[in-house]
């Protein structure tokens, strides 16, 4: 029952050969790396085989020809694969290449070519491998099977592909959660690492959501499925990740169309130049010096190698170096859009804020209240015990705090608009609006809420009781700005559809002073709409009425843990753990790849530039050509690796 879904998943996930369900525990040894072990084997046979040149020839000859097996017959069948489908690319070109080389008897330089050829392609697939480490890493850490309960409470193992919703999952200590669901029973903390970045581990009890992916640190939990495989959090990150390796920017587009033509053009060349060369010198055909040798050099001097892989590696590089910090970005693409970008735009409520409200004022405003500040308040906290709601869970917060404890409230009632009201020990109590409050305390708490307060009031009989509630702006607010402005050259800007009070007294904490207060979602919109015409936005938001913002600004980033699954479908970031410090980092990382792409195609066109006119005048020998060409291809590998540093 198992096999099929490991041969399943293992051609889905285009993993190595090293990890296939198809080979043995020791033939796994022998796969991994494959491609770079054959280019080890083939130089080793070709230093041999130029050694033996001199003293021994049939011997050199013998170690050309396993060299040729080894590294020419691939290149050969690949070569043939992209000339039947009528695809000019560069392993045609280098096959070509290495063909003639050994019809004019150059066999040492063809052999060199294929080897150095091999090479640089099988380092080009690690550093590929490497770039791609954030979806690898997700593939290597997720079940494929799940332990469920049957309804006599014993647990069977089961495909995660078969799983419904509403199954119940045990997951012992230490194991990786197979799917999203909610904890039903047991506590726990929970390592979300490789999902989020962050770093310290989330307690879980019964009641609280769970991801697919995480790992269960302590003890065992038992959780109902609120989601299929194919919909889970595990699932929709690693489809969005592919999304963005797959999402090409610009540049790119234009050299993979440009490589076709180019790769074409280059061969035609060849030929013309092997053809003319002999009339323009007065040179022969043949020989180390001879127009064919010549045109050679240039073939292969002139091969896009390094070319082609400047820009994919160092986007993949950068995409898998922000994943790794809980960034995902949906394609290259969104890098040149941050670069683009002279301004950033915040919602406040849930960004700049925490988007949890805290009770900060708690007083009686009718003159001499026959009830004490702390019973009402335990009445307070027993009513809105009954309802889920950000106003009752910051009542409910402050009357643990100052352990006050709940009263059981007879007649309750939630009405929708007014608030809730009930009885306690024959009084009648309200909390929300109630009626009959005085003229001059509707006016004073209309006027707290015309200054962007948010306030409830709790009526027992007939005297009142004013909370008053704040949303604390989020403690790296200040200095994420600050960096953004000194370091980053961004101007920050605030769209909100909070009062401009509000609005304006979180601006002059965190140190925003152009502020767009009293916006409705359409309204939003259109503010966004005009800055980006002015210049590149970044717009950072979190609820449902940001979507579409996010979607029409230069760029859109979205906070990944409380936003809404609009505004993560919507944006072109997601900040997976709500980090916002994060989003200097995010900008500096973007003009940081900006300069490797610009230093890969410097020295690509370099070796283009300063290799092909002299190979055409005997300046370059052949093999000087072949290390110039597959050198340059390496370099630009490697210097894209430095995107996947951190800092």
């Amino acid at each position: 029952m198992k096999t099929p879904y490991l041969f399943d998943e293992f051609f889905a996930a285009n993993l190595e050969e090293s990890v296939s369900p198809f080979l043995t525990s020791r033939s796994r040894v022998w796969g991994k790396n494959l491609s770079l072990k054959s280019a080890a084997s083939a130089a080793t046979l070709l230093a041999f085989g130029f050694s033996f040149s001199f003293f021994n020839p049939p011997i050199s000859y013998m170690c050309l020809s396993l060299v040729f097996f080894l590294v020419g017959t691939p290149a050969l069948l690949a070569a043939m694969d992209d000339l039947r489908n009528l695809e000019i690319n560069i392993d045609v070109l280098m096959t070509l290449a290495a063909l003639v080389c050994v019809l004019i008897g150059s066999g040492l330089e063809g052999a060199l070519l294929l080897v150095l050829f091999k090479l640089s392609h099988a380092l080009e697939d690690l550093v590929s491998k490497k770039a791609r480490s954030a979806l690898a890493n997700l593939n290597n850490i997720a079940p494929k099977f799940a332990s469920l309960l049957d309804n006599d409470g014993v647990a069977f193992e089961k495909s995660v592909k078969e799983v419904d919703v509403g199954a119940l999952l045990i997951v012992k200590q230490g194991e990786v959660i197979a799917l999203d669901g909610i904890v039903v029973k047991g506590a726990s903390s929970l390592n979300l690492v490789h999902l989020t970045g962050e770093s310290f581990p989330l307690h879980k009890t019964i009641g609280d959501t769970v991801p697919a992916g995480a790992r269960n640190l302590e003890s065992a939990l038992v959780i109902q499925v609120t989601r299929k495989s194919g919909d889970s959090t595990l699932t929709r990150l690693m489809q969005l990740i592919m999304q963005a390796q797959e999402a090409k920017p610009r540049l790119q587009y234009f050299i993979d169309r440009f490589g076709k033509r180019y790769a074409t053009t280059i061969i035609c060349l060849t030929f013309l130049f092997a053809a003319a060369i002999p009339f323009l010198f007065a040179i022969s055909y043949f020989g180390s010096e001879g127009s064919i040798y010549r045109a050679l050099a240039f073939l292969i001097a002139a091969s896009p190698c390094a070319l082609i892989i400047a820009t994919p590696t160092a986007y993949l590089s950068a995409l898998s170096s922000a994943a790794r910090r809980g960034i995902l970005l949906k394609g290259g693409i969104t890098l040149d859009a941050l670069n683009s970008c002279s301004m950033i735009a915040f919602d406040k409520t849930g960004t700049l804020t925490t988007g949890k409200l805290a009770c900060v004022s708690f007083a009686p405003i009718s003159l001499k209240p026959a009830c004490g500040i702390d019973e009402a308040l335990s009445i307070a906290a027993g009513l809105e015990g009954h309802v889920v709601h950000p106003i009752a869970t910051a009542i409910c917060a402050l009357a643990q705090e100052r352990k006050c404890e709940a009263i059981d409230i007879q007649d309750f009632k939630a009405l929708p608009g007014f608030g809730l009201e009930g009885r306690v020990a024959g009084m009648s109590v309200a909390i929300g609006l109630p009626e009959h409050i005085a003229p001059h305390l509707i006016a004073g708490i209309e006027a707290k809420r015309k200054q962007g307060c948010i306030v409830a009031v709790l009526r027992i009989e007939q005297d009142f009781f004013l909370f008053q509630f704040s949303d604390p702006v989020r403690k790296e607010t200040s200095a994420l700005l600050e960096k953004l402005k000194d370091v980053n050259k961004l101007r920050p800007i605030m769209l909100t559809g909070d009062h401009r009070q509000s609005a304006e007294d979180v601006g002059r904490l965190v140190g925003i002073e152009e502020i767009f207060a009293n916006l409705r979602p359409e309204d939003k919109l259109t503010k966004v709409a005009e800055l980006s015409m002015s210049g590149g936005l970044a717009m950072v938001g979190d609820g449902v009425n940001d979507a579409p913002a996010l979607a029409r600004a230069t760029v859109g980033i979205s906070m990944g843990r409380i936003g809404s699954a609009v505004a993560v479908d919507a944006s072109d970031v997601v900040l997976l753990n709500d980090d916002l410090h994060l989003l200097s980092w995010l900008f500096s990382k973007a003009r940081h790849t900006r300069r490797i792409v610009k230093q890969n195609l410097c020295l690509a066109l370099a070796v283009i530039c300063f290799a092909t006119m002299p190979a055409l005048f005997g300046l370059v020998p052949l093999w000087m050509a072949v290390l110039l060409h597959e050198g340059g291809t390496v370099l630009v590998g490697l210097n894209s690796l430095r995107l996947l540093h951190k800092k």
